[in-house]
């Protein structure tokens, strides 16, 4: 049995393409709107997509047959059919069910702009349920702007659990760990400058990123322009050191290495090179940019490490946001700090879940 799957703007032109494949005798398995193009996949067009087949090798009868038998074979013949058919039917309906569950218009097209931001499948759909849900029981008008703004809420709803507190005042050493490229020095002295301009706070810079020369003298630069003094680690003992030389100090800064995540010395080193005490606060910082699945598997290479929260950097350097909802929601981690440009300190955001859900609907206006 041949089965295919077209598509066509209206239901003839569908016709058309499947009588011309499949000839007369194919059947109709299943049809339902899709939507196609669009940008960042709102704003799609309709189109009628339709499940088709042929059964390629029909039963064959004997040459000579009673009428009677005949009717029999012919009564066999279709039951086998339609059991078929029928079987086939559960089977593909499942199969789409599976990859896409059945939203009309604009449910269907904010569902599958939530994917294609990388929201999980399940979460997604467990959203513009619930979207659609309210608006048949309030009986309010689907209009993709309701549809959105509706989602907006729904998804303040399950951010409220992704933000965490920014630096705590009862720690003063604070560390910043994650991989190479992240943006963790300019990270550090956003900060910085933000509690020394805002809460009038003596701030001091270690670094234990000796692997780089750039990075040290990036983070010299910053501690010049900031008035800040800076102690540069190359051992353990001299970790220990500076702590004790900046214990006047409101906060003291740690820059760490950045290097490979996925070296599992690495992050020994770490551990062995930073203190871990109850007294540290230990930020994981990591770059949007980068590919959701990796950012998870460097969550996993530091998940035994004491890590108070999450710090988003280069959100302007990318459109898609749903990593900001899936990272924390799935490691439990909250996001602590946003960071979306090079400007010390100005680009430098605390998250709330409304800023949250506009940046992965794309900055949706109230009225």
């Amino acid at each position: 049995m041949k089965v295919k799957k077209y598509r066509a703007d209206t239901m003839p032109e569908v016709m058309i393409q499947v009588r011309k494949e499949l000839g007369k005798d194919a059947v109709i398995l299943q049809s339902k709107e899709v939507f196609d193009g669009g940008f960042l996949g709102m704003f799609k067009k309709k189109k009628i997509e339709v499940i088709a087949a042929l059964d390629q090798e029909p039963l064959v009868q004997p040459a000579k047959t009673s009428r009677r038998t005949q009717q029999i074979v012919n009564r066999a013949s279709s039951t086998e059919i339609m059991n078929e058919m029928k079987y086939l039917r559960r089977m593909v309906e499942q199969r789409v069910n599976k990859e896409e569950p059945f939203f009309e218009s604009e449910y269907l097209q904010m569902y599958s702009y939530l994917l294609e931001q990388e929201i999980e499948a399940e979460l997604a759909e467990k959203m513009v349920a619930s979207v659609k849900q309210r608006h048949e029981k309030e009986s309010i008008p689907a209009t993709l702007y309701q549809v959105r703004r509706d989602t907006l809420k729904e998804l303040q709803f399950y951010l409220s659990s992704c933000v965490t507190g920014g630096i705590d005042a009862s720690k003063r050493v604070i560390q910043f760990i994650g991989p190479t490229g992240v943006g963790k020095t300019t990270t550090i002295a956003k900060i910085a400058a933000f509690e020394m301009m805002k809460n009038r706070k003596r701030v001091a810079f270690i670094t234990t990123d000796t692997y780089r020369i750039a990075a040290v003298e990036q983070l010299k630069t910053y501690a010049k322009i900031l008035d800040v003094p800076l102690e540069v680690a190359y051992s353990i003992a001299d970790y220990k050191q500076a702590i004790e030389k900046f214990e006047d100090y409101d906060f003291i800064f740690v820059d760490t290495a950045g290097r490979n995540f996925l070296d599992a010395t690495y992050v020994d080193e770490l551990q062995r090179a930073v203190d871990l005490s109850e007294n540290v606060q230990t930020f994981l910082v990591l770059s949007l940019t980068a590919k959701q699945k990796d950012l998870l598997m460097v969550e996993r290479q530091f998940h035994h490490l004491p890590i108070s929260g999450i710090i988003f950097t280069k959100l302007d350097e990318t459109l898609q946001y749903g990593s900001l909802l899936t990272v924390p929601y799935r490691t439990n981690l909250g996001i602590a700090y946003l960071s979306n440009g090079q400007s010390v300190p100005d680009d430098l955001l605390k998250p709330d879940p409304l800023l949250l859900g506009k940046y992965i609907l794309g900055g949706l206006d109230d009225e």
